[in-house]
């Protein structure tokens, strides 16, 4: 994943249409594990890397601090998203063979200049 929706989101919309993955879902999805907020899947999220030089999800949000960092989607944090899935953080998608889609089974790319204290603290996207 790498970014993360908070319970700052209003469910304006503005993100979802700007992902070039559309790893964002409506809270009105059956794939979202919230209700009143927007979700980010954390197996599609590029972090718009190939696409913009930031997340444009984060230059479409009218809200300070709705998009924070989270932890690169590599194998080095299985556990991490493992956890968070069991959790109910994440609703990672289960595929039919490969079963839940974890990133030693697809890791995604990331902007690797974002420290990672602040990716650990879920700092705000754009105090970079």
């Amino acid at each position: 994943m790498a970014v993360l929706i908070t319970d700052e989101c209003i469910n304006c919309e503005a993100c979802a249409s700007e992902c070039p993955v559309a790893a964002i879902l409506e809270d009105s999805n059956e794939k979202n594990p919230y209700d009143e907020k927007f979700y980010i899947k954390p197996e599609s999220c590029v972090e718009c890397v190939g696409h913009a030089d930031e997340p444009r999800c984060v230059e479409a949000c009218p809200t300070e601090g709705a998009i924070v960092w989270d932890m690169p989607y590599t194998a080095e944090f299985n556990e991490y998203y493992k956890e968070k899935n069991e959790q109910g953080i994440y609703n990672i998608r289960v595929h039919k063979k490969k079963g839940l889609m974890l990133p030693e089974i697809k890791s995604q790319p990331f902007i690797e200049d974002i420290a990672m204290s602040d990716r650990e603290s879920h700092a705000t996207i754009g105090e970079w």
